[in-house]
């Protein structure tokens, strides 16, 4: 199992809140880069034009869960985990 694939199973568990390089880091694997960051509030686009919704940190680099649950639907990442397994 890779390191994304591990990062990804945390995330589909969702444990609760998750440090902010852990989200990045999952963004950036699919694609997506930072484009804007304003405070807290930092929002990723796809080359294709896709956006994820805009994520905030709390505490300074913490993601609640809410918007964790939000990037895992969105990047379909319970369907690739699935793939990825299976």
């Amino acid at each position: 199992m890779t390191k994304l694939e591990k990062l990804v199973a945390s995330l589909l568990r969702e444990a609760g809140d998750y440090p902010y390089s852990d989200i990045e880091k999952v963004a950036n694997a699919f694609g997506f880069e930072e484009v804007r960051s304003k405070g807290s509030h930092h929002t990723f686009r796809h080359a294709d034009g896709r956006q994820l919704p805009t994520i905030a940190k709390k505490g300074g680099n913490r993601v609640k869960k809410i918007y964790v649950k939000k990037i895992v639907k969105q990047l379909e990442l319970q369907e690739w985990y699935e793939q990825k397994k299976g």
